[in-house]
């Protein structure tokens, strides 16, 4: 019988020691790649049909994800937890982005052409607007399964109206305008498979683009084909649609409009809501207390986002072309503008971190994104972009409307 091999004590002793160091490497490698979601954001760069993740505190690229489809009027709505990005593209995909694996979890094909969405107040349901064909569809957002698809009322061709203006609010419920039919739908999503539709006719001519004010309980559209625009109490939905703001442009001659102006950008500040004024040099200044307008800014061109700092000190705006080089803060207690900057050619979008100090702009036909200080107006930041367009960081997901 072979003798036994006896094992050392000291080789023992040194195994575990080298399996410690292995845990211990691992753990910290492990540790290494750990972050939180709350500094991050996606820059769309819409030629390469791509996000790019960037971290707005180092102010620098993490990496991008391809494969996002038409990207040419994309944007991007957040999971509760900053994680997800869902991405709606022109070309009708949703595209579930993990932020911090960088990389496509779930891509559907929902639509012929789409141009944005909403996620419910509990976080659960994700809502794609759609132009071709119109309608809303509810996914779920984990799986992106279909959950219900509502199709829109017909405009006067025949063809379900474009879908514009949606938005979440309270009590799982969407808000949304038809373009073609001059409608306002409250969606209520309790029951996602089987939603409800409260429709509001004679809404007014072509709503383009609506907002959810931050308390949740004003929903406004804009109006394309009418000067005013459509308010909707959603606290008290009996009243119906009120139209405010009417014939603001009488006796003016309204100028071409080379890009449709956006309310989405928070434009609520010190208890007023900022503006653009269809086809005018203007952001208008109404007072949310009794929805009347109170004053008139006039600005270098024709607004398309007209933003509120978080702290409501200033209004950014930036312009349609041919004036989209330039952006203009106005200060909210003077209302006069204060500033004009040029960040680049073809500004198309710019957003704030989360508490205001600085705000991230999108210079698309230079190919960058430029980070300002907005107390000194100051170049912080400039990153190389591909054609970017809309930049939208995870903050948005802990506000309604976003």
């Amino acid at each position: 019988m072979p003798p036994r091999r006896s094992v050392s004590v000291r080789s023992i002793l040194a195994a575990i020691a080298a399996a410690a160091i292995a845990a211990t490497a691992a753990v910290a490698a492990g540790a290494a790649e750990l972050r939180g979601t709350g500094d991050l954001g996606v820059v769309i760069e819409r030629a390469k049909g791509r996000v790019q993740i960037v971290d707005t505190t180092a102010r620098t690229s993490l990496g991008v994800v391809d494969g996002l489809g038409d990207l040419s009027h994309a944007s991007v709505v957040y999971s509760r937890d900053g994680r997800y990005a869902y991405v709606f593209g022109r070309d009708g995909g949703l595209t579930k982005v993990d932020l911090l694996e960088r990389r496509i979890a779930k891509r559907v094909m929902q639509a012929g052409n789409s141009i944005g969405g909403a996620v419910s107040q509990n976080g659960r349901i994700i809502a794609a607007q759609n132009y071709t064909p119109g309608g809303i569809k509810l996914f779920d957002a984990v799986t992106l399964e279909l959950l219900a698809d509502i199709p829109a009322a017909p405009g006067p061709d025949g063809q379900p109206s474009k879908v514009v203006g949606l938005a979440d609010a309270p009590g799982q419920r969407f808000v949304a305008s038809l373009f073609d039919v001059g409608e306002i739908w409250i969606v209520d999503a309790s029951d996602p498979r089987q939603p409800g539709v409260r429709r509001f006719r004679d809404a007014g001519r072509q709503p383009y683009d609506g907002l959810v004010t931050p308390d949740g309980r004003w929903y406004l559209a804009g109006l394309f084909g009418e000067d005013g625009l459509a308010l909707v109490d959603l606290w008290n939905p009996d009243r119906g649609v009120r139209k405010v703001l009417p014939g603001y442009g009488r006796g003016e001659e309204k100028l071409p409009v080379y890009k449709m102006p956006h309310l989405r950008g928070w434009a609520i500040a010190g208890g007023y809501a900022w503006l653009p004024a269809i086809g005018r040099h203007e952001v208008l200044v109404v007072d949310t207390r009794d929805w009347r307008e109170v004053a008139r800014v006039p600005v270098a061109g024709q607004p398309v986002f007209v933003i509120a700092r978080p702290d409501a000190r200033q209004v950014w705006v930036n312009f349609a072309f041919p004036d989209n080089a330039q952006v203009q803060v106005i200060d909210a207690e003077s209302r006069k503008v204060v500033s004009t900057l040029a960040p680049g050619r073809a500004v198309l979008h710019l957003e704030f971190t989360p508490r205001g100090e600085e705000v991230w702009i999108s210079a698309r036909d230079d190919h960058r994104v430029v980070v300002v200080d907005t107390a000194s107006l100051k170049t912080l930041a400039t990153l190389p972009a591909d054609s970017p367009s809309g930049i939208f960081f995870t903050s948005r997901a802990a506000r309604m409307g976003f």
